[in-house]
């Protein structure tokens, strides 16, 4: 068999030093697997419905590809991507579930995954008020605070709030009225800390500990520190169970503490950075990620 050629897909509009080197990475590990891998932003790939099919059209110049690295968040296009055909690494199904927290919940209960009790706010078209305070009362009734309240679309702890009271409660939820979000119960011995464990296939490949003295996000963008960690197997399993029960084929799992220590899942993240734990741990979860696409692709 020839080199195989793939595309690393990422969204243009991030045209950051941080992501690039990011997208280098990738592409450098790729070269020692002897892979090509083509960088490809999103919009040098137009979807098309044209003569009742769905249709991806690129320049030509770009090679076509034995498969898709997805690194991007635009569901429409690894979708259509998989309507013509190609197989992309995470599949648009997983992407779109991790990329909605609230799709993340509903997709992994009953999947004997350890979760917070979460409740969904319901949709309010926008312009539109609440009659009464229902909601809240009802709100009150099944979590106590202090009370995490997550938009379901964000990433770096940066759409995740901390309400003590009935007034903040109220407050927030004002704010977020029209946007897809979740109420959540807080894990009070996790104040501050979780871990995030690197998934691959079934295998995890890396893990570190997350912990901050200023946050209850214990995030790195929040000013949390990274600490190598050797989870026990029963955060392993949680986090493969998470991962797999997903649909993703590689991911970054990120788990709280419970009372007993136990894991409890926080998020799982299809897109997971992989900067930060190679500087915690030293380990390229590249590698690991490559050498799955190449098995999986030579079936």
């Amino acid at each position: 068999m020839g080199k195989q050629t793939g595309w690393l897909v990422y969204n243009g509009a991030l045209n950051s030093a941080k992501f690039n080197e990011i997208h280098e990475w990738y592409r450098q590990t790729a070269k020692r697997k002897n892979l090509a891998l083509e960088l490809v932003a999103n919009q040098e790939l137009l979807s098309v419905i044209e003569n009742g099919q769905a249709v991806v059209k690129w320049d030509k110049r770009i090679p076509y590809p034995d498969f898709i690295l997805f690194l991007d968040k635009d569901i429409r296009l690894a979708r259509q991507l998989e309507r013509q055909g190609f197989r992309l690494f995470n599949r648009a199904d997983a992407v779109a579930a991790c990329d909605d927290k609230i799709a993340t919940f509903q997709r992994l209960a009953g999947k004997g995954i350890r979760m917070p009790k979460t409740i969904f706010s319901p949709l309010m078209y926008e312009g539109t008020k609440e009659k009464n305070t229902s909601f809240i009362d009802l709100v009150e009734q099944e979590l106590s605070y202090p009370i995490i309240i997550k938009e379901a679309y964000g990433s770096f702890g940066e759409q995740v709030y901390l309400v003590r009271n009935r007034e903040e409660l109220a407050a927030r939820r004002n704010e977020l009225l029209y946007l897809p979000h979740l109420y959540q119960e807080f894990i009070e011995s996790s104040f501050g800390r979780d871990c995030r464990i690197h998934v691959v296939g079934s295998k995890v490949v890396a893990a570190m500990m997350r912990v901050s003295e200023t946050d209850f996000r214990a995030n790195v963008t929040n000013g949390g520190v990274m600490r190598p960690f050797q989870p026990p197997a029963d955060f392993c399993e949680l986090a493969i169970a998470a991962s797999e029960q997903i649909g993703a084929e590689f991911s970054g799992v990120d788990l709280l503490f419970g009372q007993e220590g136990e894991p409890v899942l926080c998020e799982v993240n299809s897109n997971a950075h992989i900067k930060n734990i190679y500087d915690c741990t030293g380990i390229d979860v590249t590698e690991a990620i490559f050498d799955h696409i190449i098995q999986a692709v030579g079936k």
